[in-house]
């Protein structure tokens, strides 16, 4: 089934968040969404999004080169042309385009979407077929103080919307970090499982030393320890330690997949639709993570709704032994769709229908659009 791409366009969308949402690299008041929406012959439209985290303190894209990168360079590519599925049109975008998977991801899930619609099948289904319609999601706790992360968890235990909690550190001195985590660890119980995301801001020295004392504390995962750049300090680490490491910012394609595993890593793999560049290209790592052993986990760019079904289509299709963390939508005090995603008994509900199976409202889209 072809479809030809008539037109693509473009909006910055900017939505206050619940709480401020603090990282290693930034403190988040906002969330930035590009949205595109993509226009195909006959009327067909598909929807895609492209987010990323703190403007440029986390990655090379942002929201604003994401939106350039669509108009003046990929949309002008791909407009008036006629694929027949996604590995033809990433083949056009990469031929002509380097990096910026971000932007790619957007067009590949907007083409993805406006495909189920034609043929009237979920993009899960086009992606090899779902699973489960229903997949594990935690919450971060990031407000950055230490009791009032504790009542939030607390308070979402009681509600049953979520049973698993991330924490964001490595923004502070390695004893204040430890000393949080594992007082958090502590109030919560020992059935609740805490893991910690340093967003690269040890190193080797530090890692190690950090990492022996939240693993006496029980804390069961610890996300990207190490800078980007040093793939030995994460193989290092998973083979010292009987914590896993996940791997994230280190390991965006196969390729990256392939030369941690090839060289001994143990651990496990955050799958993002965003730095792979689409849920097509994401899917490429799972299955080297899966020829390896390593586990799987559904990452998240801090997506509004749009990008954050995008991902669950995806994640759907694979065993994610880590389970996902597209809790997204619910730290925007507003949206973009017609109906928000079920999330209850820490679980978030796919999406059913053709497409990505959402409704955009267009009146909110236009509210939040940046004039």
């Amino acid at each position: 089934m072809s479809l030809t791409i008539e037109s693509v366009a473009c909006w910055l969308v900017d939505i206050p968040t619940i709480r401020p949402h603090k990282l290693s690299m930034a403190t988040m008041g906002c969330q930035t969404l590009t949205i595109i929406r993509m226009t195909c012959a006959q009327g067909v439209i598909g929807w895609g999004e492209a987010t990323t985290i703190g403007g440029l303190s986390y990655g090379s894209e942002s929201p604003e080169a994401i939106k350039s990168a669509i108009e003046c360079y990929l949309a002008p590519l791909l407009c008036g042309k006629t694929f027949n599925g996604v590995a033809a049109l990433a083949d056009v975008m990469n031929a002509s385009v380097k990096g910026n998977t971000f932007a790619k991801s957007a067009l590949e899930t907007a083409f993805l979407d406006a495909q189920g619609k034609v043929l009237g099948l979920p993009v899960s289904d086009l992606l090899g077929g779902a699973l489960t319609e229903r997949l594990p999601v935690l919450w971060t706790l990031a407000s950055g103080d230490t009791e009032k992360d504790i009542e939030e968890g607390k308070r979402l235990l009681a509600e049953g919307r979520h049973n698993t909690f991330k924490l964001k550190i490595g923004a502070r001195a390695l004893e204040v970090d430890i000393r949080h985590a594992l007082a958090i660890k502590s109030a919560l119980g020992g059935e609740v499982s805490i893991r910690v995301d340093v967003n690269q801001a040890w190193d080797l020295t530090t890692a190690i030393k950090g990492m022996t004392q939240l693993q006496d504390g029980g804390i069961d995962l610890v996300e990207q320890p190490t800078p980007q750049w040093d793939r030995q300090a994460l193989i290092t680490l998973s083979q010292r330690f009987a914590v896993p490491i996940l791997a994230d910012e280190s390991v965006a394609t196969s390729h990256d997949g392939y030369a941690l595993a090839s060289n001994g890593f143990s651990g496990a793999f955050a799958l993002k639709i965003a730095k792979a560049g689409g849920p097509v290209q994401a899917l490429k790592l799972a299955h080297v993570a899966q020829a390896a052993g390593i586990g799987l986990y559904g990452g998240t760019m801090l997506e509004g709704t749009l990008g954050s079904v995008a991902s669950l289509h995806a994640w759907s299709t694979i065993n994610m032994q880590w389970g996902t963390e597209m809790f997204g939508p619910l730290l925007l005090k507003d949206d973009i769709v017609v109906r928000p995603l079920d999330f209850s008994d820490g679980q978030v509900t796919l999406p059913q229908g053709p497409g990505l199976g959402i409704e955009i409202d267009a009146d909110k889209l236009n509210f939040y659009a940046r004039k």
